[in-house]
């Protein structure tokens, strides 16, 4: 489970959020790419939006719930 307390610079504030144990696999950034992205070194993703419909909702929440490394978490 991601960590709160560990979440990434780049996070925009609001429930989702992805944690500094990112492996950069970019499963997320498939997933929902209207709200993950990686970071300008390609070494972790980071929420840049947060969800603002029930599409972007589900895709977070499938990216949440497919992340390898347990990366991200929704407060």
């Amino acid at each position: 489970m991601a960590d709160p307390g560990a979440k990434v610079s780049e996070n925009v504030d609001g429930p989702y959020f992805v944690d500094d144990a990112c492996t950069a696999c970019e499963s997320c950034v498939d997933e929902a790419p209207n709200n993950f992205k990686m970071n300008d070194d390609g070494e972790y993703a980071y929420v840049f939006k947060q969800p603002e419909n029930d599409e972007e909702e589900a895709q977070c929440q499938e990216a949440l719930d497919g992340c390898p490394a347990e990366a991200i978490g929704k407060e």
